[in-house]
């Protein structure tokens, strides 16, 4: 176990793998060495009060050069040394809205994600509602381009060719489609209540080729949105399906490229059935709806609300793994299925194991496979 912030948010692991980056809402970001006979510390850093996100370059020949970390509060982002955490620029997100520019005085930073087209991150600022292209190309110089999409951005990830990253304006109910090639907004997707993707899922429909998948907290929709411009025109960057969960309140949906199941939890359902398990489908088979598997259940771990939360696959794509999230006085577990059988694997106890919520495979992480 390793010392961390509070309520660790985010992790991303280094291009290597060797480096793990932590960074808790408390603001405390980790840079921890997995490598190490036991894994521990090597850099830690306070870049605010409050915050969620954190990423690390991948542009080839930066990789890991930096690493970056969006605030809450302040309303900021910080870039530093990917190697030391050594602050290198702090950048205020404060500044007008998308839709009113009235001006905002505390614009949080969401997701950030690394470009694999340019030397660049994509940080989102959420109630502003613009997308920002850092380029950390020439520190010193820092040159930003800002692209308006639509407020209360959040969270999201990259299509199969990590050229698209599709991101939540979750209350604005719409996905954003930024071409990070291009560097522009590609689309502006509107959707029904509250998206909610994490990263998303990315597999091939039997009809509408390559989609994009996002859940959400506010209705069953499990939104699917064509990304394959090239080959499937007339269905990129649309609503080309919409399947139905378990209910509302899940937080996040995942498949595998090894997979033909799509797993989508409801860990905010309020019905205790359906965020004390989750849902799968048959990729092949979608119009045969989903089947629901007892995760909680199989942890058998008592009294409690037992929210089942965040699938996540392994390297080989054969297990998927689950969080059961439970008060932190009451015992919680995680849930290791079958991806094949969709069979009980295993389920793994420890009294360290306080509240667990998200789970990062490290080489899943590393080439944004999901």
């Amino acid at each position: 176990m390793i010392d961390t912030g509070y309520a660790v948010h985010i992790s991303r692991m280094s291009s290597s793998g060797r480096y793990l980056y932590v960074i808790g809402r408390d603001a405390k970001v980790n840079l921890v060495d997995l490598w190490m006979k036991t894994p521990d510390n090597v850099a830690v850093i306070k870049v605010g009060l409050e915050a969620r996100s954190v990423e690390t370059s991948k542009y080839k020949g930066y990789e890991d050069t930096y690493a970056i970390a969006g605030s809450y509060w302040p309303p900021q982002y910080t870039i530093m040394d990917g190697f030391t955490l050594e602050p290198k620029k702090i950048v205020s997100t404060r500044g007008m809205t998308v839709d009113t520019q009235e001006y905002h005085p505390e614009p949080r930073v969401a997701a950030i994600v690394a470009s694999h087209e340019h030397p660049e991150f994509i940080v989102n600022v959420k109630e502003t509602g613009k997308i920002l292209l850092v380029n950390y190309e020439d520190i010193n110089n820092l040159s930003v381009t800002t692209i308006p999409a639509a407020r209360y951005l959040h969270d999201g990830g990259w299509d199969s060719t990590h050229r698209y990253f599709l991101t939540a304006a979750n209350k604005s109910n719409k996905i954003a489609v930024i071409d990070s090639k291009e560097r522009k907004l590609e689309a502006l997707i509107d959707t029904t209540k509250i998206p909610h993707p994490g990263r998303g899922a990315n597999f091939n429909h039997p009809k509408y080729g390559p989609v994009w998948a996002t859940s959400a907290l506010g209705n069953d929709n499990i939104t699917l949105i064509g990304t394959d411009p090239k080959h499937h025109k007339k269905n990129a960057w649309k609503v080309v399906d919409i399947l139905h969960g378990m209910g509302g309140g899940s937080l996040f949906i995942k498949t595998n490229p090894k997979s033909t199941n799509l797993w989508v939890d409801a860990p905010l359902n309020p019905n205790d059935k359906f965020h004390q398990s989750v849902a799968v489908f048959d990729i092949k088979h979608l119009d045969k709806g989903f089947e629901i598997l007892p995760i909680a259940k199989w942890a058998n771990i008592g009294e409690g609300a037992k929210r089942v939360v965040q699938p996540e696959y392994n390297k080989a794509g054969d297990e998927v793994w689950f969080s059961v999230w439970n008060g932190k006085t009451q015992e919680s577990a995680l849930v290791v299925v079958d991806d094949k059988t969709r069979k009980l694997k295993k389920v793994i106890k420890d009294k360290r194991l306080v509240t667990p919520t998200g789970k990062f495979n490290v080489h899943n992480t590393v080439y944004d496979i999901y």
